[in-house]
């Protein structure tokens, strides 16, 4: 009942808004459409990720190399931002999907691009709230707004029950945890960042609350001195694993001074998967889980 009141809701807003097709993306550049866009290469995993759980598997006619999720992803042509304009233009996309870095470094190929007709998107949220957003502009440009809405329902909905679970475990008795995001940096995450709301929904306390972004990312520098500061109120060493940070945790357990880490000494020092902590899309919630069972075992 709730879902169909939600979608009858839903279709008297997009009846009187169904003509409005600009929007402005995370590069500020403002799109304009009249059509959702049918044939679409994805230059970013957690896009292509979205894409499929907006039920566009038929409209992605590209991916970016080395994606893995999901598998079906693999079966689709690779494409990369320094391949030449006739791959792209050989495969007829009306829509590619970047990230703003992206839109940076090749901004002469998709200015080429442009000149041919096709349009050239780039997002990246940063925050649990930029990332619905994210999802519904993903759904506008592809015609899935209902679809984008039922997602953004069915992570608050995995986010009230993480909530109710942990309803159970008073904040005092909640494990203090250092969340590293580069281990070379010895560096952890910003205030607001999607890893941190994992850690917090998880029912862990980050012992680094004072960090601060880097050149206004989600990374934030801490450095050794402080972490081995905080090396007491250390219950677990958590760490994201993946291309950002290739770490094992025989690294970790042989930095300068580990031994001064509590989390250490006690043998709680544990790594997930970056794809589930860091990367805007509905396995957050995946991450959520992981992450409870690691500090509440």
């Amino acid at each position: 009942m709730k879902r169909l009141l939600f979608t009858f809701a839903f279709i008297l807003l997009f009846c009187s808004t169904a003509q409005a097709r600009t929007l402005t993306d995370d590069s500020g550049r403002t799109i304009t459409f009249d059509k959702p866009f049918t044939r679409i290469i994805s230059l970013y995993g957690a896009h292509t990720e979205n894409l499929f759980s907006l039920g566009l598997d038929e409209q992605i006619i590209g991916v970016s190399t080395g994606e893995d999720y999901p598998a079906a992803a693999l079966a689709k042509p690779a494409f990369n931002a320094r391949d030449g304009v006739e791959k792209f233009l050989a495969a007829k996309p009306d829509l590619i999907l970047v990230r703003p870095m992206h839109m940076r470094a090749y901004a002469g190929l998709w200015a080429a691009l442009a000149r041919h007709g096709v349009t050239v998107v780039s997002l990246q949220p940063d925050s649990i709230e930029a990332m619905f957003g994210y999802w519904r502009t993903l759904g506008a440009l592809t015609g899935r707004q209902m679809k984008a809405e039922y997602m953004v329902e069915d992570f608050r909905d995995g986010v009230r029950r993480a909530e109710d679970r942990l309803s159970t475990i008073p904040v005092e008795e909640r494990p203090g945890v250092f969340f590293e995001s580069i281990h070379s940096k010895t560096a952890t995450f910003s205030p607001g960042s999607m890893p941190l709301f994992v850690l917090e929904k998880a029912g862990g306390v980050n012992v680094a609350a004072d960090a601060r972004p880097r050149h206004g990312t989600n990374i934030a520098e801490y450095g050794l001195e402080r972490l081995l500061n905080k090396g007491s109120a250390i219950d677990v060493y958590l760490a994201q694993r993946g291309t950002m940070n290739d770490v094992t945790a025989k690294d970790i357990v042989g930095s300068p001074a580990a031994s001064r880490i509590k989390a250490v000494l006690t043998r709680n020092v544990f790594l997930v998967d970056e794809h589930l902590v860091s990367r805007p899309t509905l396995r957050l919630l995946e991450g959520i889980d992981t992450v409870y069972q690691l500090l509440h075992p």
